[in-house]
């Protein structure tokens, strides 16, 4: 008769710091699988204690006595099932990103992270000390490795668990969502497989995470590499599965393979998973969004309302005498199709009042940028009176084109505790757009077609000032995220003037980006945590 073990995926979202409601919802979880699935072990992501990434949150000293309490609070109160938590680990002077499985009132095992990335969204060298040594345990006759996320991106942690005599390994990981990144994922732990012949049980984060998504996606590879169990991504799971152990080594029982949707739609589901947690895990009532008839704003609220729901969503239209009869109907319709509150508070007796103010200081100069940022402050001091006012928060609408090369207003466009479309290049914004509107009416169609402009001016299109999007935003992608150089970029196709212009763009408006409210990153490369570029730089592009 074959050995096997029922095991538990726990794929949930996790609080970052909220160490009592993290440990109530491992209990909780842990003691379903056990009553309600009857299951041997149950397996929560990494860090899952303290959530993932805490950063600075490490070196507090009462954080440290609050996950001690908390692990000993698991390891006691739950008994009858094995359970494989994730916890920084304090001893002495260092700290360890670690992993237990705790079994009436005993520790069966315990791991330290061997490898720390140190590169994009991870500073993990900065907070921890890496493990050194493999860890093995048996779960009804099954011998299980344990590994930690970066451990399965390189060979020798899960060689070092089969050298040990694992028979299969479980991955604990808090692994972001980037575009494609569940096939990368799937692949590096299909070439670990091939290498040391066994399965992989890899269980992932899923939620938001100030500007991170985790997007779940856990999944099981055979020792072929097949995948025998894919959950669902972006969504909270707990999932039971059966390791059959035998003479052929152990084998994962088939279960359900959840298909990954397309890339457009895991985008969009990303932006709204991300802006969901970042509202709620905040504790704000609701969002407000300027919604000025553009496809950017359009997108932002179609977000929200999927994010959290249409009656906590409120748009604000706040038109001026550039403002077209268009806008103002499109804006107006969309607020109407989603039923969210809509309010239209005209920028005009502002904008002339601050005129007048000036006027004795500035005398008759010739209208430039100064009267169209003026514009966009006015609006901006209306839409964060009524954050303040409501205590909602207030969404921008800012997309990565405007973002790279500065086509946004300090104080105006870009006040806002959110946002959204950060990272997503105007083309995208397009893309998602449609998408949107492939699962029902949600922006209307003449917003998604009209030539984009910030109306600012009379007859004014953003082709006046930035590059066509079709030619910026391939630009952009070989030098934000691929780091190219202008004859990298210019071997493409692109003309040499063109590729400069945009890169002195980008480099001019750092000052912007560092005040910047923060937003779901979906790149390889978004401007946050992992773009940091001087404000200051004498660099010239050759």
């Amino acid at each position: 008769m074959s050995d096997a073990a029922k095991v538990a995926l726990a794929q949930i979202d996790l609080v970052v710091g909220d160490i009592a409601g993290n440990t109530a919802k491992i209990i909780e979880y842990a003691e379903r699988a056990r009553d309600r699935d009857a299951a041997d072990l149950i397996v929560f992501p990494e860090l899952s204690v303290c959530g993932y990434p805490p950063e600075d949150l490490l070196f507090h000293a009462g954080l440290r006595l609050d996950v001690e309490d908390a692990v000993r609070q698991i390891r006691d109160q739950v008994l009858g099932i094995a359970i494989l938590i994730g916890f920084p680990e304090y001893d002495d002077d260092h700290i360890y990103n670690a992993c237990a499985v705790l079994r009436d009132g005993r520790i069966l095992a315990h791991y330290r992270k061997r490898l720390l990335p140190n590169y994009a969204v991870f500073d993990e060298e900065r907070y921890f000390n890496a493990g050194k040594d493999a860890a093995v345990f048996t779960l009804n006759g099954i011998r299980i490795g344990l590994n930690i996320c970066e451990d399965v991106w390189s060979p020798d942690p899960i060689a070092a668990s089969r050298s040990a005599g694992a028979e299969v390994v479980v991955a604990i990981n808090g692994s972001p969502f980037e575009k494609r990144s569940h096939e990368k994922r799937e692949a590096v732990v299909q070439q670990r497989i091939a290498e040391v012949g066994i399965p992989v049980v890899y269980v992932n984060h899923v939620g938001g995470q100030d500007e991170l998504v985790f997007d779940g996606g856990s999944f099981i590879m055979d020792a072929d590499g097949q995948i025998t169990y894919r959950a669902a991504m972006f969504e909270e799971s707990m999932d039971t599965i059966v390791l059959d152990g035998g003479a052929r080594g152990v084998v994962p029982v088939a279960a359900s393979i959840i298909e990954p949707a397309s890339r457009v739609a895991m985008v969009y589901r990303a932006l709204v998973t991300g802006t969901r947690d970042y509202v709620t895990n905040h504790g704000f009532p609701g969002v407000i969004v300027g919604l000025s008839g553009g496809i950017d704003s359009a997108l932002v609220v179609a977000i929200a309302c999927d994010a959290i729901g249409a009656d906590r969503v409120r748009a604000v239209q706040m038109p001026f005498r550039y403002t077209s009869t268009m806008s103002q109907e499109d804006s107006s319709k969309q607020a109407e199709t989603f039923g969210i509150q809509y309010d239209v508070i005209p920028i005009e007796p502002m904008y002339d009042a601050a005129i007048a103010q000036l006027q004795p200081v500035l005398g008759d100069t010739e209208p430039d940028a100064t009267e169209e940022n003026i514009q966009a402050r006015c609006r901006g001091l209306l839409l964060m009176a009524l954050s303040n006012k409501t205590g909602r928060m207030l969404l921008t609408t800012g997309n990565k084109s405007e973002m790279a090369v500065g086509y946004a207003t300090l104080y105006g466009d870009m006040a806002g505790g959110f946002a959204p479309i950060k990272d997503c290049s105007k083309s995208l914004v397009y893309e998602l757009a449609r998408y949107r509107n492939t699962l029902g009416e949600a922006i209307p169609e003449r917003v998604i077609t009209r030539p984009p402009s910030a109306e600012l001016r009379p007859d004014q299109k953003d082709t006046d000032s930035l590059p066509d999007y079709d030619v910026l935003d391939p630009i952009l992608e070989a030098f934000i995220e691929q780091d190219l150089s202008v004859a990298e970029i210019t071997a493409r196709g692109f003309d040499r003037s063109v590729v400069i212009r945009v890169l002195e763009m980008v480099k001019r408006n750092e000052y912007k980006r560092r005040q910047a409210p923060p937003g779901v990153r979906i790149s390889s490369r978004a401007f946050g945590r992992d773009w940091r570029y001087p404000i200051t730089s004498g660099y010239k592009f050759p």
